[in-house]
């Protein structure tokens, strides 16, 4: 059998070590989907923010710049940039650099600002920033919260209907030609929105545990779909269904702190894996 060569993915993201999530989880996910990611840290935690007691913390600023031109000086052909975690403004500056030094590569900005109506400590100011790199982006995928703040609109008070997700979707158009907003709430259902070339709705049965890391599981799996030449209505569903299974996957009785346990279904994301 001959094999392409992988996709070369440049992920901007933070590094939690614990915890399950950010490059932790983005980068075994691509990898097992036949990429190869490259992990630029613009942080690193010793876990995650979210229920583990206060990290260990190291910003990573000059280091990001420094990759980059490493890899320029080495031809490195970057095929996706992927962007996650941009706690400053010097990160947004480096992703927006990158984007520019790699002008083919497909861009995919996943907003990490804000969750449950609010933003996380210290990026309201950032909203600005990452507004700008959305409108250099080819696909955004925020989740309700940073969807509305991205339109700075108010946030729907109650369960969303099918149309109203659609046109939310839509409305990011202005932003950027592609869209999926994740975590709508539809009665039973929590479903992800899209709008580019087509608008679609992906529900999937809403569950008791909330887990720290599922969007970015759910952003690497969508990505490493797209670049596989899946639409985005299916890059979405596969997406979705994958985070469903793993948080299926998860013992109930486990800490949520500890995120869902992805790895034992990584063999269902490789060429041909079932």
């Amino acid at each position: 059998m001959r094999y392409q060569a992988p996709k070369t993915v440049l992920c901007i993201h933070d590094l939690s070590s614990l915890g399950r999530c950010s490059l932790s989880v983005i980068g075994p996910v691509l990898a097992a989907m036949g990429c190869q990611p490259v992990l630029l840290p613009t942080a690193i935690f010793s876990t995650h923010t979210g229920g583990l007691g206060q990290p260990a913390v190291q910003l990573c600023h000059g280091y990001g710049e420094g990759a980059l031109e490493h890899y320029r000086s080495l031809g490195v052909q970057i095929d996706c940039i992927y962007t996650g975690y941009l706690a400053s403004e010097e990160d947004q500056h480096l992703a927006a650099r990158a984007f520019y030094q790699w002008p083919e590569a497909l861009k995919v900005v996943d907003p990490v600002m804000a969750d449950h109506g609010r933003f996380y400590a210290g990026m309201e100011d950032k909203l600005p920033g990452m507004q700008a790199l959305c409108r250099s982006a080819d696909l955004i995928l925020p989740n309700l919260t940073e969807a509305c703040f991205l339109l700075e609109e108010e946030l729907p008070q109650g369960e969303l209907d099918e149309s109203a997700a659609r046109a939310l979707a839509g409305r990011l158009n202005a932003l950027c030609p592609q869209a999926v907003v994740t975590g709508l709430p539809m009665g039973r259902y929590l479903a992800c929105a899209g709008a580019g070339r087509d608008a679609f709705v992906v529900r999937r049965l809403r569950l008791d545990r909330s887990y720290p890391g599922t969007g970015d599981l759910f952003a690497a799996v969508l990505t490493g779909a797209l670049l596989r030449g899946n639409a985005l209505s299916a890059a979405t569903d596969a997406a979705a269904g994958f985070v469903a299974d793993a948080i299926a996957a998860t013992d109930p009785t486990a800490s949520t702190a500890f995120g869902v346990w992805f790895e034992p279904l990584l063999g269902r994301l490789t060429p041909g894996g079932r």
